[in-house]
């Protein structure tokens, strides 16, 4: 049994990446343990979790509970059922604070999400930059999906300046998955259009400049090293559709990538896989 430490913000963080990790890592007799800012218990993006409010009504009062497009933008029976068992857990509701966090565990899982909110704080902060770059530094396994990379990718080793995925493959939330997520919000949660762009471009910077998959290239030794689905390889097409979700016993959608001791996935229709994989490396 190895000891997973899976660090996530207060709030809006991705149900099903976290959720759905917890669980297969912790059905697969590994012990998950949770830090948070302050040590409190924390809580996923609600939008992702009901789907109320990503439907163009949603702003209105009395009619937000009326799901249409959420229902599809939403996280999966499975991903909201995994939460759900996550609410009830011991692990969830009893963190530690990220400044408590030593090198006492055996890998480390970084989940996603997108809500600029609650995401910011956990992908600014020094504090967690410094477990990644420990971690690698201890050759632990570590396991980054969606938004997760760019925490990653934003950990400076200080032995040699540079990211600690620099000279390493990986994949992360692809910025043709984020536009289209961002794309469609525009119109169905029009009064938040940047819903889904945890950061935006600042004056002169070109469309999706800011995006995950174009900060992290940024910090490999070549932006070959960002890898995504090639097209005309088996279940392209339903890997890189953004619709079709794997599972536990269909790895068909999922694109993970492994480089070492370190692993990558995109998205949470990935998850399955990237945590089972990952289960497979501690």
């Amino acid at each position: 049994m190895a000891a997973v430490l899976i660090p996530i913000p207060e709030r809006d963080f991705d149900p099903t990446e976290v959720a759905v990790s917890w669980k297969v890592l912790s059905d697969l007799g590994h012990q998950v343990r949770f830090a948070t800012p302050n040590g409190t218990a924390a809580e996923a993006d609600d939008l992702m979790v009901t789907g109320r409010g990503l439907d163009p009504w949603g702003f209105i009062p009395g009619l937000s509970h009326l799901v249409g497009i959420g229902r599809v933008l939403r996280a999966d029976a499975v991903g909201r059922a995994a939460y759900g068992e996550l609410l009830r857990a011991p692990a969830l509701s009893n963190p530690i604070a990220w400044a408590e966090v030593d090198s006492d565990f055996d890998g480390l899982l970084l989940p996603g999400g997108h809500r600029a909110r609650g995401m910011r704080p956990y992908l600014e902060s020094r504090v967690l930059q410094d477990v990644v770059v420990g971690a690698f530094g201890d050759h632990k396994p570590v396991a980054a999906i969606c938004h997760g990379v760019l925490l990653a990718a934003r950990s400076i080793d200080p032995a040699t300046g540079r990211s600690v995925l620099y000279g390493r493959k990986t994949t992360a939330l692809t910025w043709a998955l984020e536009h289209r997520a961002w794309s469609v919000a525009r119109f169905t949660r029009f009064w938040d259009a940047g819903y889904y762009r945890t950061y935006h471009e600042e004056p002169g910077q070109p469309v999706g400049y800011m995006s995950v998959q174009q900060e992290v290239t940024r910090a490999l030794a070549r932006p070959a090293d960002f890898l995504d689905v090639v097209p005309g390889t088996p279940d392209a097409t339903r890997k890189s559709g953004g619709r079709a979700r794997d599972t536990i016993g269909d790895q068909r959608p999922a694109f993970v990538v492994t480089d070492g001791s370190y692993l990558s996935a995109r998205w949470p229709g990935d998850v399955h896989t990237f945590a089972k994989q990952f289960a497979s490396m501690l």
